[in-house]
């Protein structure tokens, strides 16, 4: 019973057209439609602390309008304000298709945030990584799959957000020219406790889409090598590979 009390009234916050639970009078409706205005103001709230930079880039008003927007047709489902705002990179790429780097920007910010609330985990370094396969024969290496520290992410993106994000941290900003000839990676991940991205190469980024999604480094190699030709891209992909390390994006190997 109490379960279906619950479930009726967060029925009513979170649709506004819902019946009204039984016995309820237009003073309980009242009292609700307050109950649900805070509400929805507190998770634009908590948009609008995730998406710092996204809101000043279309300004306070029209933030706040999308992040409503996107709350009333996408309540959050998790417990924790932390995942509040997942999904609205596709929102604003709906709402604002005329300005396509508005969603690149929101998504490259969902990207740190989730990178900032990530577990721990101690990277290895290039000796690490050497002696971990100090044995490897060559089918060990073929079948080598990489280990990233939690809240890595590869954004791919078609505007320079390295300089906009720069821009918009100061006090007053000037728009920077921002479309990029060629689309970019963004890599993201976490030093110490602070979320921090570096803008890549496009293949960079697509190559570390591979192995976190669990590619073994023969077929890492063998896309590098379809995409960029055979010299180019096996030396691509050790030089990315040191770079990985050196990032401290490496958690470990399995094989």
């Amino acid at each position: 019973m109490l379960a279906e009390q619950q479930a009726a009234f967060m029925a009513h916050v979170l649709d506004e057209d819902a019946a009204l639970p039984a016995g309820w009078t237009t003073r309980h409706a009242a009292g609700m439609a307050i109950y649900r205005n805070n509400y929805r103001t507190a998770l634009v709230e908590a948009l609008r602390a995730t998406y710092e930079r996204t809101a000043r880039w279309v300004g306070e008003a029209s933030f706040a309008r999308a992040a409503a927007h996107h709350v009333i047709a996408h309540p959050p489902t998790s417990w924790t304000l932390d995942l509040a705002g997942a999904g609205l990179p596709e929102t604003l790429a709906q709402l604002f298709g005329s300005d396509p780097e508005v969603a690149e920007l929101a998504a490259l910010e969902w990207a740190m945030h989730r990178a900032f609330a990530a577990g721990d985990a101690a990277p290895i370094d290039g000796a690490g990584f050497a002696a971990a396969t100090a044995g490897f024969t060559p089918e060990d290496w073929a079948g080598l799959q990489l280990q990233f520290v939690p809240g890595c992410a590869a954004l791919s993106a078609n505007h320079d957000l390295a300089a906009l994000w720069t821009t918009l941290g100061e006090e007053a900003f000037d728009a920077p020219v921002y479309h990029l000839p060629q689309p970019v990676s963004l890599i993201v991940w976490r030093e110490g406790l602070s979320p921090v991205f570096r803008q890549a190469e496009a293949a960079e980024g697509a190559a570390m889409a591979l192995a976190l999604g669990g590619a073994r480094y023969d077929d890492l190699c063998g896309s590098l090598v379809e995409w960029l030709g055979e010299e180019q891209g096996i030396a691509r992909a050790g030089e990315w590979l040191g770079q990985w390390l050196r990032d401290g994006l490496i958690a470990g190997i399995r094989r």
